[in-house]
């Protein structure tokens, strides 16, 4: 039987631009085995899909390395217990290398040491500790070994592109203030004209241009070398045509002016210019650092009877953890014993605590408020919800918007085609530029205007326009409990014009609640007789028996054990409670026992107008009680269809429910019965299997549809919207197949998730608008002698820092507001 296909994540170091990303999913779909590869300027990652039979990890990153680009390792230092002799290395070895992820392992037998080289986003140091563990060795737990080795390698990069800017502008300045200098006539002649001075400045040059700006010659090198060109190729040529054209004016060799300290401050600038892009493009995914810095480093459980502080990688499932007041829980579990109140904000965006008790499900990651809880792990590592939800949104943050394709057709043959450009224009001024007169030789004209086409072309901000804004918008969904499976859900939510929302457990609760209490007979106080019915109720399991026990519980009154029960099909109960008989039910049910039921038609025929089911509850032969029993609305439901209405949305509703009861609902949270043109807005008694037929036939006039449910019936109506948003509390079948998940079930979540993808696909067309206008305007400028290289490599070097900061501003977006 044919193994099942793999998706792995790949952190891939040394990317500038859109023609690198292009580079990297073009080798690596070359492999055999890769059937897609999607690559992220912004996150820098790439998630590939493929056949692990024919093709593996270690593979892959060596095609990465061979394309002039590198992936991320990390590398653990582990100290080895029990190893004794060489065949326990060699075995140790040999179960170390089969573990995917691992790309190189080192056992030394005299340290008794092992050194372990993996990609850190297909496995973490603690399992490769379970698996030394597993094949029967003892890892200690040494300080440090919790690492983020992707965060490593970017801070590296960082530190390397600050030194190079120190040693660039150490020299380039007192370069540019000594070409200055002359160029002011502020020294004397005989110092300007000497020699000294020219090579003065070559030996300020040189070291900038081959120390500094070193890296842009091996990437141009690399990405020849694949048969592509990308900002490299641009930076390299223009700096080298400054340079070199100066080396020959130099030696003597021809006359004219030094461009040493153009082809200097292109470098510094440039340089510059990525390393505050680099560290703004570190904050795009501060976000979901934050999430995953949530988790506890720690946990205590009992084993043996004895309480132990462990490391939260080696909590298994099965074990008993205790969670003190004010204490993180350390993984996803069960409550077993004890009651408190559990701060769940973090993961679902909702302010109020959660109360828990035996039985409640506790999430990893939260907050412990008030009780001390002992609770059983069912969740650890990877599968608990926080790494879960933490998996999804990098996922997400990876995959390609469809507004991208656009800048990504731009980014094939825009470096190919600014080259041309550049040619263009040093042939154009050569031959048809002034011949006498002007301040330069033709020559020299010609080929500054050609280094200032080379050095203002910016492919770097069309290749950030969009993933940056993705990954910002992403993250700040995730911090408020609302997750995008994918770009294009995040993209295609902006674009939503109508709202259709499930009515149970989307609108209502989904569980029906005891909502009035008309006494008819009855004279000993409303307490009393729900005390009563709620005691007759205690042992039926019928919904609505359920819903006057929990009634009763919200009012803490101590229940009685009934004598006698006897649930009657169909009709309600007949039971007697300290000694007298309680019938609960229909009134064909009361009638039929003899009980005189005055009073009770005008409250009835109120409470079935509003939509309620209708209980009496007699006592001693006559009806005591009229109660309405209804499928409560949610809190802030209302709230939300305002919002959304607000937003100008459409909202209608769907459910299988009666037209009456349909409508009531609707009246009650603001939805009209029907929309400007006379169609239906109330959809009521839709079968399960006819709701994604109700969705089609809203898209067929024309609408841009959102679903909104939360069960197993809504998943056909949720993959047939154009969006699907599936509430967190719902069913796992409804979440998978939703590309928008609500998590904590507040629908006042859905109008902030509209808004928030209307926001960022507002700041991604504002990032292509800045990133091809920039290259539009500023390229024919500089082709017309409008630029000096140096102002041109500072434009280049703003542009893609106003992109990534232009997405940076999402974070600040208000997801409260309402458009008017």
């Amino acid at each position: 039987m044919a193994e099942p296909k793999r998706q792995l994540v790949l952190p891939i170091t040394g990317m500038t631009c859109a023609n690198c990303v292009a580079t990297v999913e073009r080798n690596l779909l070359k492999l055999d085995g890769i059937e897609q590869a999607a690559v992220n300027l912004a996150s820098e990652r790439a998630i590939v899909s493929y056949d692990p039979q024919t093709v593996d990890a270690t593979t892959m990153v060596a095609r990465v390395r061979k394309t002039g680009y590198d992936v991320a390792i990390g590398q653990a230092d582990l100290l080895i217990q029990r190893l004794g002799d060489d065949n326990d290395v060699r075995r140790l070895e040999k179960a170390l290398r089969a573990i995917e992820g691992v790309v190189e392992v080192s056992v030394n037998l005299a340290s008794e040491r092992a050194r372990v080289r993996y990609i850190p986003t297909m496995i973490t140091q603690a399992e490769i500790r379970h698996a030394v563990q597993g094949a029967g060795f003892e890892v200690p737990l040494e300080a440090g070994a919790m690492e983020d080795v992707e965060q490593q390698s970017r801070d590296r990069e960082i530190a390397r592109q600050r030194h190079l800017l120190f040693v660039g502008l150490a020299l380039t300045l007192p370069l540019f203030v000594l070409s200055m200098l002359r160029d002011f006539g502020l020294v004397p002649e005989a110092i300007a004209i000497s020699p000294a001075y020219d090579w003065a400045m070559f030996v300020l040059a040189t070291p900038v241009q081959f120390y500094v700006g070193w890296q842009y010659y091996l990437g141009a090198y690399k990405a020849l070398r694949s048969g592509t060109a990308n900002m490299d190729v641009l930076i390299a040529m223009g700096s080298s045509a400054a340079y070199f054209y100066s080396l020959p004016a130099l030696f003597g060799w021809i006359g004219g002016h030094l461009y040493f300290e153009t082809a200097a401050v292109i470098i510094t600038l440039i340089v510059l210019g990525k390393l505050l892009e680099a560290r703004a493009k570190g904050r795009t995914s501060g976000a979901i650092k934050k999430l995953f810095s949530l988790q506890a480093r720690t946990a205590r459980v009992i084993r043996d009877g004895e309480e132990r502080d462990i490391s939260v990688d080696d909590v298994r499932i099965g074990d008993l953890v205790l969670v003190r007041p004010g204490e993180k829980i350390p993984v996803d579990g069960v409550v077993i014993e004890g009651r408190s109140s559990v701060d769940e904000s973090m993961l679902t965006g909702e302010s109020m605590p959660v109360e828990k008790g035996p039985g409640a499900e506790v999430i990893g990651a939260t907050l412990n408020k008030l009780g001390m809880i002992q609770f059983e792990a069912t969740k650890v590592g990877k599968e608990t919800a926080l790494a879960q939800i933490v998996q999804l949104v990098e996922e997400a943050q990876a995959s390609k918007a469809p507004i991208q394709r656009l800048a990504d057709r731009v980014s094939a043959f825009f470096v190919p085609a600014v080259i041309a450009m550049a040619v263009l224009t040093f042939l154009g001024w050569l031959l048809l530029g002034p011949q006498a007169g002007a301040e330069a030789s033709p020559f020299t004209r010609a080929l500054i205007n050609m280094v200032a086409v080379l050095v203002i072309a910016c492919p770097c901000a069309m290749g950030l326009a969009t993933p940056t804004a993705v990954m910002v918008g992403m993250g700040k969904g995730a911090e408020r409990g609302i997750l995008f499976k994918s770009s294009q859900a995040l993209e295609r939510a902006g674009d939503v014009t109508t709202i259709v929302l499930d009515k149970t457990g989307t609108i209502t609760r989904g569980q029906p609640s005891l909502t009035d209490i008309h006494l008819v007979s009855w004279g000993q106080g409303e307490d009393e007789l729900l005390r009563l019915a709620a005691s007759a109720e205690k042992v039926s399991e019928h919904p609505l028996g359920e819903a006057i026990v929990a009634a009763a519980g919200e009012r803490d009154f101590e229940l009685l054990d009934p004598e006698r029960f006897e649930a009657v099909a169909g009709q309600g109960i007949v039971a007697q409670v300290a000694g007298r008989e309680i019938v609960i039910g229909t009134t064909k049910l009361l009638e039929g026992r003899g009980f005189d039921l005055d009073g009770t038609v005008e409250k009835k025929d109120q409470l079935q107008s509003q939509a309620k089911t209708v209980v009496l509850v007699g006592v001693g032969g006559r009806a005591a009680a009229v109660l309405g029993i209804a499928d409560t609305l949610k809190d802030g439901a209302s709230e939300a269809v305002h919002a959304l209405q607000q937003l100008g949305l459409e909202v209608a509703m769907i459910t299988g429910d009666n037209r009456a009861t349909a409508e009531a609902i609707a009246k009650s949270v603001g939805i009209p019965f029907g929309d400007q043109h006379g169609n239906p807005n109330v959809l009521a008694e839709v079968l399960p299997g006819e709701k994604s037929a109700q969705v089609s036939a809203l898209q067929r006039r024309g609408r841009v549809v959102a679903m909104v449910g939360d069960g197993i019936n809504d998943a056909p109506a949720l993959a047939q919207a154009d969006v699907g948003i599936a509430i967190g509390t719902g069913t796992d079948v409804a979440i998978a197949a939703a590309p928008i998940t609500i998590l904590g079930g507040d629908l006042r979540s859905v109008p902030k998730a509209i808004v928030l993808s209307q926001g960022t696909l507002r700041t991604i067309r504002q990032n292509l608008f800045w990133a091809f206008i920039y290259n539009i305007l500023l390229i024919p400028a500089a082709a017309l002698g409008q630029l000096n290289p140096m102002l041109a490599a500072g434009a280049m070097a703003f542009s893609s820092i106003f992109v990534v900061t232009n997405s940076l501003r999402l974070r600040g977006l208000k997801l409260d507001r309402v458009s008017q």
